[in-house]
């Protein structure tokens, strides 16, 4: 059988999770294997350009729609602006799962700016273009190729990173949430431009209280990875784990894509779409987090577990590049 429950998990004195992930990346095994690139210099580049025009082209618009309002709000619109690009193109320049969180929640707000532009009377030319290229960032951040790139930024050794998809029980939140911080934002910079200093003020504080408590918890969504080392198979992810799994290269049994009929323990959140599936030769444990039902956390026995990449066809090609048995 896949699972085996057991009713709790007490933590213990062994070697912490985080020394032991680092242990098995750098591990100099004799069974290292050359590993597939995961950062295209294409996509980071494209992101670079595309982000580059959207802020040449939503600076003129922004000007342009700001014509004849208050000389206050023709200085601290345009300053957010250029907050906004700085912030963003430091994320680029610097990938990283934190850089990863801040484009993916601030730009698409770019789109709804756009909109603001043309109806407050930007020239069409200029306000269609930042349209444009802002649409054009947004479809790029939100790509699985760039989160690939910015993930595997921050990564030691020779570790290769695959992003994993979100669970579905945390899509409607995410967006639901995301909504209201973009409605306070959006709605806080339009008042400031039409100098209403009171309200405007308070939807911005809003904006960034909002800000503030959501940013933790959809970090927690860029920092979820399947990983190939030297020495193994990682799947790192505190949404879905306690304590982060990791298995020898050698307790691999097969890795390929998941059957229909499958009975390994989903690991995946659930995710949709295609699933990976790792069996092992003998049975390993994984580690809950703590919930209401389970305060110490949950553990269960597993033989093959399920795991959800964003692209799974390059993990598994990654996996056989590196000695596994994929099939």
């Amino acid at each position: 059988a896949s699972r085996s429950a057991a009713p709790s998990y007490r933590p213990t004195t062994r070697t912490p999770a985080t020394k032991r992930y680092r242990d098995l990346t750098v591990s100099t095994a004799a069974t290292t294997a050359p590993s597939l690139p995961t950062r295209s210099p294409l996509i980071a580049w494209g992101a670079r350009v595309v982000w580059a025009a959207t802020a040449l082209t939503g600076a003129v618009a922004v000007d342009q729609s700001l014509d004849g309002a208050d000389p206050a709000a023709r200085i601290i619109v345009p300053a957010l602006w250029w907050v906004l690009v700085a912030a963003t193109l430091l994320a680029l320049v610097v990938p990283s799962p934190t850089g990863l969180t801040a484009v993916r929640l601030a730009t698409p707000l770019t789109v709804a700016l756009a909109v603001a532009t043309l109806l407050a009377g930007a020239d069409t030319a200029w306000g269609a273009g930042f349209l444009v290229a802002s649409l054009g960032a947004v479809g790029t951040f939100l790509s699985a190729d760039f989160a690939s790139v910015m993930v595997q930024g921050s990564a030691y050794g020779s570790e290769q990173r695959f992003p994993l998809r979100a669970p579905v029980a945390v899509l409607v939140p995410m967006v639901v949430s995301w909504i209201a911080w973009a409605s306070c934002t959006v709605a806080g910079v339009a008042l400031l431009a039409r100098s209403s200093w009171v309200v405007g003020i308070v939807l911005a504080v809003v904006s960034v209280a909002i800000g503030v408590a959501l940013f933790p918890r959809y970090q927690r969504l860029a920092r979820r990875w399947l990983v190939i080392v030297p020495a193994g198979v990682v799947l790192h992810d505190s949404l879905v784990l306690g304590e982060t799994l990791m298995v020898q290269r050698p307790e691999v049994a097969r890795v390929g894509l998941a059957p229909a009929d499958t009975e390994a323990a989903d690991l995946s959140g659930p995710a949709a779409g295609h699933l990976i599936e790792v069996v092992l030769r003998d049975m390993t444990l994984a580690v809950f987090p703590a919930s209401s039902e389970h305060p110490q956390g949950r553990a269960i026995h597993l033989q093959s577990y399920l795991v959800a990449p964003s692209r799974p066809g390059r993990a598994l090609r990654a996996m056989a590049a590196a000695r596994l048995p994929v099939g």
